[in-house]
């Protein structure tokens, strides 16, 4: 058994004799009833094509086509305007919050 180890994509340290799809399938949990898009590359499972589309620009770049690029830049150009949005809205609801404790304070 070799003692060689090397980092995965998150940075923990794994032996390098274990397989990667293994090793990460518990942190990729689809629920039973939902459709499973799985990379062809490494097995992976996601529930959402668009996650899977991530995946495969981020983790395996040099065994992309140029569709596969093209739909890789897409999607994430989709999450970037998703991420967007969601930092609009928790500010709003944080300035909401703010001066929402500032009038009950002013009243009482």
């Amino acid at each position: 058994m070799s003692d060689a180890h090397e980092s995965d994509v998150r940075g923990r340290d794994v032996p390098a004799d274990v397989d990667r799809a293994a090793t990460d399938a518990h942190d990729y949990d689809v629920p039973t009833d939902e459709p499973v898009y799985r990379c062809d590359r490494c097995g992976r499972p996601f529930a959402r094509e668009d996650w899977l589309r991530l995946h495969r620009g981020i983790d395996h770049p040099d065994a992309l086509d140029d569709e596969e690029v093209e739909t890789y830049r897409d999607a994430f150009a989709d999450e970037q305007a998703e991420i967007r949005r969601f930092r609009l809205k928790a500010l709003g609801a944080l300035i909401l919050i703010y001066f929402g404790l500032l009038m009950v304070y002013a009243v009482l």
